[in-house]
């Protein structure tokens, strides 16, 4: 789908939302490559959240816990502590979940799973659920080669049968 509008007629037209709405679809579609790449750059890393002190004792395990204590310098934010885990670091919502492939991925653990990534194969790729045994793995990536379907894990594990 492409949207060729021209400027004379949008001129004619005048700014009415259906025509923007238009103009935008076809943009979107037009531009996919590019707005995946720039998906992709707009996605920040995070620092590591790691629990106050976690260094220093090997009874406290790193997992992110929030400090409670009511004389905590980490707690109060004081200078030169480490980072704490706040809503601004929350990532754009157009590019939360997206992996750096471009695509959100959505498990499968059967064959019949693939028949809901057709209609949006571009923005979802296929993952094979970690439970998934070597016999239905085969069949997923072979289901997914003939609906033209990315899997992420398709090589896992997968052997070569040995010829003798």
């Amino acid at each position: 789908l492409c949207v060729v509008i021209n400027a004379e007629y949008m001129g004619n037209l005048g700014n009415s939302p259906a025509l923007e709405r238009i103009i935008n679809m076809g943009r979107k579609f037009v531009n996919e490559k590019q707005n995946q790449a720039a998906l992709r750059k707009a996605k920040r890393s995070n620092p590591a959240f790691l629990r106050y002190q976690a260094d220093m004792h090997k009874r406290v395990k790193p997992s992110w816990r929030k400090p409670h204590g009511i004389d905590s310098c980490f707690r109060r934010r004081f200078r030169g502590m480490p980072a704490m885990v706040r809503v601004g670091y929350r990532n754009p919502k157009a590019t939360r979940h997206v992996h750096p492939d471009g695509r959100l991925h959505f498990v499968v653990s059967t064959p019949k799973d693939l028949d809901m990534l057709l209609m949006v194969n571009r923005k979802y790729g296929a993952t094979i659920a970690h439970s998934v045994g070597a016999r239905k793995r085969q069949a997923i990536v072979e289901k997914a080669r003939k609906l033209r379907l990315r899997v992420t894990n398709a090589s896992a594990r997968l052997r070569k049968e040995e010829t003798e």
